[in-house]
C-alpha cells in the first residue's frame, strides 16, 4: 500500500472519530440545557445555558476551521512524512477516544464549561469510575492529546490552531475543580488525593 492512500485512510479515520466525538458532545450538551440547574460559579455561567451561547460558538468554530483548513507552507520527504504520520496517529486515536470514553463515562452528568463559568446539574454525581479512576480531566487529557496528533496527520492552520489553544484548557480545569471542590467537599478532596490530574500514576485493568 502505496504512502499516499495509508495517508488518506487515517486522514478519513481520523475525520470520522472526530465528527462522531463531536456529535456526542452536543447530544450531551442538547440533553443537560433541559436538566435542572445547581451550582453555577463564575461570569459565564448562565451562558451556558443558552442555545444562542452555543450557536455563536460553534458558528465561530467551525467557521475557522473550515476556512483554516489550508496546508501549512512546509514541506517535508517521504521517510519523513511516514514519521509524523505515525507518530500523529500514536497521539490522536488514542486521544480522541480517551476524550469519547470519558465522554459517555460521564453520562447525564456531562456539561460543557468555560474559562470563566462552571455549571453543574441538581443532584449532580462525582463520577470516578472508567477513565476518571486513572486521571482527573480525561476527556481534555485526550483532546489535548488529539490537538497535537491531528497537527501531525493533518499540518492545516486550523490543527496548529488547535495545537496552541489546547493548553488553555488547563484553565477551563481548574475552573472545574473548584466547582466541584465547593459542591462536593471532603469526597472530591480524597478523589484528589487517589487520582492524579493529568498524568495517571498506574493503569489498573
Amino acid at each position: 500500500m502505496s504512502l499516499g492512500s495509508v495517508d488518506r485512510i487515517v486522514h478519513v479515520a481520523g475525520g470520522l472519530l472526530a465528527y462522531t466525538t463531536l456529535a456526542v458532545l452536543f447530544y450531551g450538551i442538547w440533553s443537560g440545557i433541559q436538566r435542572q440547574v445547581g451550582l453555577t460559579t463564575g461570569r459565564t455561567g448562565i451562558w451556558l445555558r443558552s442555545p444562542w451561547f452555543y450557536l455563536i460558538t460553534s458558528a465561530l468554530f467551525f467557521g475557522v476551521c473550515y476556512f483554516g483548513w489550508k496546508p501549512l507552507p512546509l514541506s517535508s520527504s517521504q521517510s519523513t512524512r511516514v514519521w509524523l504520520l505515525a507518530l500523529g496517529s500514536l497521539l490522536y486515536f488514542p486521544g480522541m477516544s480517551l476524550a469519547l470514553w470519558a465522554r459517555l463515562t460521564l453520562g447525564k452528568n456531562y456539561f460543557p464549561s468555560t474559562g470563566l463559568g462552571v455549571q453543574l446539574f441538581a443532584g449532580h454525581q462525582l463520577v470516578t469510575s472508567g477513565p476518571f479512576a486513572i486521571l482527573r480531566h480525561p476527556m481534555y487529557a485526550g483532546l489535548i492529546l488529539a490537538a497535537l496528533g491531528g497537527l501531525l496527520i493533518y499540518m492545516t492552520w486550523t490543527t496548529l490552531f488547535l495545537a496552541c489553544f489546547a493548553p488553555l484548557i488547563a484553565v477551563r480545569a481548574r475552573r472545574e475543580e473548584a466547582a466541584l471542590a465547593l459542591e462536593f467537599g471532603e469526597q472530591w478532596q480524597v478523589y484528589c488525593q487517589r487520582v492524579p490530574m493529568w498524568i495517571p500514576r498506574r493503569i489498573r485493568i
